[in-house]
């Protein structure tokens, strides 16, 4: 099916799509309602047509028909509780964590907002506390599981969320994996609160920054779901099982997240060197280990014990609250007094360009972001159950070679970084106070 034209109603109680059978050429419409639970669900639908317009028009008259029974088409059997405000604070406001507090409140993530509130009517609640710990303590880790079912599904895959772990499994036409996820998180001192950040203060120590702390902060989660041995359970047996990791240890520090991940899993680093011709020759230099003050790692995730049983690994520097509040503007949502800016880097395919280039944009509804966009997934060479890379199409997918550099297959367009900038128009339409949010 092709959809070509989306309705709703005026309190959005009713939505409905004009499709195209691509194998017949012919037209219908499917009208959806909010089940018992708020979620939409197929309620309705219209025979077939020769043309569009009378597809809108019995839409139309099978709208009007069901109306009157509309409380009763809602009823799907399957729902269980009570509709659940989701941001209605469960705690008192100083144990919220601050980003759900711009969520809620700030005018600048009305878009977000709604998007959100729409997603997590389907997202289940396997451990019973996602709405508590969405507020507080877990914000960001919570997030990052909103995002991946949002991906996975946006891939065409069928995704569930089992009980016990992991966290998802995904399965389509060309196969299925299990994934876990997990992120770094602000370290937290003896009086419960984040210890101040480790991010370089000069271009001086970033080099070392990015070669040694962040490593070791992969480090430490990664090898914590590793010794978890996931592959034995038997939702995964048989199955590529894959982690995706996602970096909220500090403001600002998936700047330098992506490559870091990258040297941590292969335990090779890579310079760039300009040839007598003028091309540009990767030389990879292998790691042996990671240090950071008393802290030392191995290099080379992939090479571990047991590190065989993982399929791959998966990043995204672009999956933050500014991604859902871009998503939710290219969805129609949001305050009309908003404007989101977003600026960056994105690779250049010019093999011989020694950097990444430029761009700026405004978002709008018709923004033509996805939720895959800016995503990487990170090959095993020693994987036991390779990962099909066209299950994830629209991703950029990374293999290491024989010879330590990696080959990347990745789409036209890819945003290596980002920084997205919310401005709020007065009542005059003059720009208010500009303030950026969440960079990646």
């Amino acid at each position: 099916m092709e959809e070509l034209a989306w309705f709703e109603d005026v309190d959005a109680g009713i939505l409905s799509t004009i499709v195209m059978d691509r194998t017949d050429g012919d037209y219908g419409g499917i009208i959806l309602a909010r089940d018992m639970n708020e979620r939409y669900r197929f309620i309705d639908q219209t025979d077939f047509f020769e043309t569009p317009e009378r597809a809108v028009l019995a839409l139309n008259l099978r709208l009007l028909q069901i109306l009157p029974d509309l409380e009763a088409l809602r009823v799907q059997g399957d729902e269980t509780g009570q509709p659940i405000d989701f941001f209605a604070p469960l705690s008192t406001e100083e144990k919220l964590h601050p980003n759900f507090l711009h969520l809620t409140s700030d005018e600048g993530f009305s878009a977000a907002r709604r998007i959100i509130g729409a997603m997590m009517r389907w997202n289940r609640d396997v451990d019973g506390n996602f709405v508590e710990q969405f507020q507080t303590t877990g914000f960001d880790p919570r997030l990052w599981e909103l995002y991946l079912s949002a991906a996975l599904t946006e891939a065409g895959l069928f995704v569930d969320r089992p009980d016990p772990a992991p966290d998802f499994t995904a399965i389509g036409p060309l196969g299925g994996f299990a994934m876990e996820a997990t992120t770094i998180n602000p370290s937290i001192g003896t009086d419960g609160k984040p210890i101040g950040s480790q991010k370089p203060s000069s271009e001086a120590e970033i080099e070392h920054y990015v070669q040694h702390y962040l490593p070791t902060r992969y480090a430490g989660a990664l090898t914590a779901k590793l010794h978890k041995e996931y592959w034995k359970r038997p939702v995964v047996a048989g199955k590529p099982l894959v982690f995706a990791i996602q970096d909220f240890h500090d403001a600002m520090s998936m700047t330098y997240s992506g490559t870091a991940l990258a040297t941590y899993l292969y335990g090779y680093r890579h310079e760039a060197k300009e040839a007598a011709d003028g091309s540009l020759v990767i030389l990879p230099i292998q790691v042996v280990e990671h240090r950071w003050g008393e802290k030392t790692v191995p290099s080379g995730f992939f090479s571990l014990p047991g590190a065989e049983n993982i399929s791959a690994v998966i990043f995204n520097s672009s999956a933050t609250l500014s991604k859902f509040n871009r998503m939710g503007v290219g969805a129609g949502f949001g305050s009309n007094d908003v404007v989101l800016i977003r600026r960056g880097f994105y690779a250049d395919r010019n093999p011989d360009s020694p950097s990444p280039r430029p761009y700026i944009e405004f978002v709008t509804d018709e923004n033509s972001e996805t939720w895959i966009e800016g995503m990487d997934v990170y090959h095993n060479p020693r994987a036991t159950h390779v990962l099909e890379p066209r299950l994830l199409p629209g991703a950029a997918h990374h293999r290491l070679l024989e010879d330590g550099r990696i080959e990347t297959m990745a789409p036209h367009w890819k945003p290596l970084q980002s920084q997205t900038s919310i401005v709020i128009l007065t009542g005059n339409d003059q720009p208010g106070a500009e303030s950026a949010h969440t960079p990646e």
